[in-house]
């Protein structure tokens, strides 16, 4: 099995974390800037076949804004549960505080690409999705997370309802979000072991899903909005999340 990987971040990630994966790579005929030439030379250390061809070749090979370069890279394998809890054993022994994100069937790889992304930056030791329903990690979504797909590892599990039981019994404290949770976010524990559950698109969170969360937050909306894109909600509610555990 083999992935398409576009955009300056998304190969780059994919160069420092497992250079040997990648098989060939197509790039924009005439683009010689200094990003896309640091990119080349690396390729080229590893023995990369890379042919440079026109702007439609790279259009019709993926969608979204690929910057010039699209490479074939080895699939990396699928974490499942029992990776998650090896991990979590791995930090527990470390002293270390698990601190997870878990996504309700999120969909949109848009969606699925930004958590991602907030998740790097707040140092999410994983992000967990249900395989079913739910969006995985294609092309779009490794572009938008911006080399954040390499160094946050994604888990998908069969049964959501049973891993979020999994991690209770591991002492992690489960909290779901909720637009009509009386409890707001700022007046929510979300120090410690931690996992932050997000609903999906529209949806929300599912009826087990909320069952199996320690506590339900919301945030706060005083405008004319009633709600936000799960990604964006995601990004507050992590570093929210980050500021406790910095000060706790």
């Amino acid at each position: 099995m083999a992935d398409l990987i576009f955009g300056l971040h998304a190969v780059q990630a994919v160069l420092h974390s497992r250079p040997t994966d990648i098989r060939r790579a197509w790039v924009l005929k005439g683009r010689d800037d200094s990003a896309l030439q640091g990119i080349l030379e690396t390729l080229s250390q590893y023995g990369v076949s890379v042919e440079a061809c026109a702007r439609q070749r790279l259009d019709d090979k993926v969608e979204g804004n690929h910057q010039g370069i699209v490479v074939e890279a080895k699939s990396a394998p699928v974490k499942e549960e029992d990776w998650l809890l090896a991990r979590l054993e791995q930090l527990q022994a470390a002293g270390e505080s698990p601190f997870l994100l878990v996504l309700d069937q999120v969909q949109d790889p848009h969606n699925l690409g930004a958590c991602l992304r907030s998740a790097d930056a707040v140092g999410v030791h994983a992000v967990v999705a249900p395989k079913d329903r739910s969006a995985t990690l294609t092309a779009t979504a490794r572009k938008v997370a911006c080399g954040a797909a390499e160094t946050v590892p994604f888990v998908q599990v069969t049964n959501l309802a049973r891993t979020l039981r999994t991690l209770k019994e591991q002492q992690l404290w489960v909290v779901g979000l909720a637009g009509e949770a009386d409890a707001e976010l700022w007046n929510t524990r979300l120090d410690g072991p931690l996992a932050v559950v997000m609903g999906a698109e529209g949806k929300g969170l599912r009826r087990l899903t909320r069952e199996h969360c320690d506590a339900i937050a919301s945030l706060p909306m005083h405008g004319l909005v009633d709600s936000l894109n799960v990604s964006v909600t995601t990004g507050v509610v992590l570093y929210e999340a980050l500021r406790q555990r910095s000060t706790s």
